[in-house]
Formats: C-alpha cells, sequence, structure tokens
C-alpha cells in the first residue's frame, strides 16, 4: 500500500496538466488568425506538450443537436491544426463536444470555445528556464546589417501560402519580435531556379515577404519596425541554374536583415 501511495505522489510530481482555451465567431468552427496565433505561440512555448483532450463548446444560441455538433467540429479543427504541425498525442486522447451543456458565462463570446488539455513533464527538484531556440540566440546576437534565414519557412507551390508545418517558425519569430521592442527587420524573400530566358516568377518572392510581413502585424508588431522586400534570384547563395536540389532548397529562402537593435 505505501508503495502504491509513493508510485502515484511520484507521477504527480513528473507531469503536470496544464489546458490553454480558443475561441470562435458566433456559428463558425473555423479558426480566426488571431487564435491561429495563439496556438502557434503555445506550439512555440511548449514544443515537448503532449496534448490529452481538446474539448469544444458553444453558446445557448441554437438548438441542443446543432449546438452538440458545432462543438465537436470546433474541436476537430483544432485537433487537425496541433496535428499539422505535428504536436504529440497522448494514446487515450479524448475529443469531446459538450454543445451549450456547461456552466456558461454571461459573455456569450467566452462561452464559443475550445480547451486543449495537455501534458508537461516536470521536474520536482528544479525548474529550468526554456531554453532559447537557436534563431533566438543568433537573431539576439546579430548586428545591424547582418541577415539570418528563417529556417523551415516553407510555402506551397508559387504562392504565399504557408505550409502548415512552418506555422511554428512564424510563431517563434512574432515571440522574437516581441521580446525584443528595438529590434527592427527588413523581411527579404529568395527564389531559386529562374533563368533569365524564362517568364519572370519574381513577385513570389514578394509576396512571400509580405505573408510574413502581414503576420507580425496582423499580431501586434509594430509596421514601422518592418519592412518587406522580394529580391527574385537577384541575391542566389549559390549560381542559377543550381546543381541539385540541395542548393535550389538553398537559394529558396526568406531572411530578416536586422536594421536596428
Amino acid at each position: 500500500m505505501k508503495f502504491a501511495f509513493f508510485f502515484l505522489f511520484s507521477i504527480s510530481f513528473g507531469f503536470a496538466q496544464n489546458q490553454t482555451e480558443v475561441f470562435f465567431e458566433f456559428d463558425h468552427y473555423d479558426l480566426e488568425p488571431s487564435q491561429q496565433q495563439k496556438l502557434d505561440s503555445w506550439i512555440v512555448q511548449n514544443p515537448k506538450a503532449e496534448v490529452t483532450g481538446i474539448y469544444g463548446y458553444c453558446d445557448r444560441i441554437g438548438t441542443l443537436e446543432y449546438n452538440d455538433s458545432l462543438s465537436v467540429k470546433r474541436a476537430e479543427t483544432v485537433k487537425e491544426y496541433l496535428k499539422s504541425s505535428e504536436m504529440a498525442f497522448a494514446d487515450d486522447f479524448e475529443l469531446k463536444g459538450y454543445g451549450e451543456n456547461f456552466l456558461q458565462s454571461k459573455t456569450r463570446s467566452e462561452n464559443r470555445k475550445v480547451a486543449v488539455r495537455y501534458a508537461l513533464e516536470t521536474d520536482s527538484q528544479t525548474i529550468n528556464p526554456r531554453p532559447k531556440s537557436e534563431l533566438q540566440k543568433t537573431m539576439e546576437k546579430a548586428v545591424v546589417g547582418e541577415k539570418i534565414r528563417l529556417p523551415n519557412l516553407n510555402f506551397f507551390n508559387m504562392s504565399d501560402q504557408i505550409v502548415p508545418k512552418s506555422r511554428a517558425v512564424l510563431g517563434e519569430l512574432l515571440e522574437i519580435m516581441k521580446s525584443n521592442p528595438k529590434l527592427k527587420v527588413e523581411i527579404q524573400g529568395h527564389i531559386c531556379c529562374q533563368t533569365v530566358k524564362e517568364r519572370d516568377y519574381s513577385y513570389v518572392s514578394t509576396i512571400r515577404a509580405k505573408a510574413v510581413y502581414n503576420y507580425l502585424v496582423r499580431n501586434g508588431i509594430e509596421p514601422e519596425r518592418l519592412s518587406y522586400k522580394g529580391y527574385g534570384v537577384s541575391r542566389p547563395l549559390h549560381p542559377i541554374p543550381e546543381k541539385n536540389e540541395k542548393e535550389q532548397d538553398e537559394n529558396r529562402r526568406v531572411e530578416v536583415e536586422i536594421l536596428g537593435n
């Protein structure tokens, strides 16, 4: 009996249960950009979190059956978003929609939500601060004029749409900009492969740089701290045409140039 008590006591110190919430517009189950950013920031801050449950909720407008269905759809939306960002899920993960059957807030908008419950490994002896990422360490040491590539920031072909696995990189950049209020950058887009004789696709580098700019501004970074520009193939790291896919990938990039810190 003593052993069983000790075992359970140890487990309670080994994992901490936590919760984060995102909110939805009335009668919607798609994530607003601000709530996507909230999840992106959570992913960056909790890369080793294990999702144990996702629970959807609604306000009381509509029928019970409709709200039950809507709350499940909201939970499914968040689940797919986290899976696309390669978050870990517990073996006994639970997804459930509560509809309107819960203790409701007087503020309706607070009832249109999804709660994500997750576990984090903890140390009962010492709580260590979250280590800085390589990108954060590089940008904090950078001097004015230095250019830094945003790692693993990828887009769908010929578009400014960021692939789901790259969302965490934007969240990380956002956290760095928030943590360093004097930091000013130019976001620079580059493409690969294009030769002089081909159609000019340099606009792709511009819209990709602008997509990063828009993301930061949309999530609270002052526009006067940012600028963006597309350089097409005018600044390749390797001569064009490239010799292999690795060189193509290294030429096809988004960088930030430090303008002030």
